[in-house]
């Protein structure tokens, strides 16, 4: 468990499921911590979304947009 006492949740990019800090994969190979499996299910959404929000800005900073 976490110094907060509550259970945090990781995303396997291996085994691509959710984890939990009895059951995690080593840190090159996961994404968070979450506060809920429902929130790290959905990570990989997270990180689509800020790519796709970062390209648009770098296209906007060239100025091809």
């Amino acid at each position: 468990m976490s110094s907060s006492g509550a259970e945090r949740y990781y995303w396997c990019l291996s085994h691509q499921r959710v984890e939990s800090e009895a059951d995690m994969c080593a840190g090159r190979d996961r994404l968070g911590p979450y506060d809920s499996a429902s929130e790290a299910e959905l990570a990989l959404d997270k990180v689509r979304e800020r790519n796709e929000a970062w390209d648009a800005e770098d296209e906007r900073w060239e100025g091809k947009h």
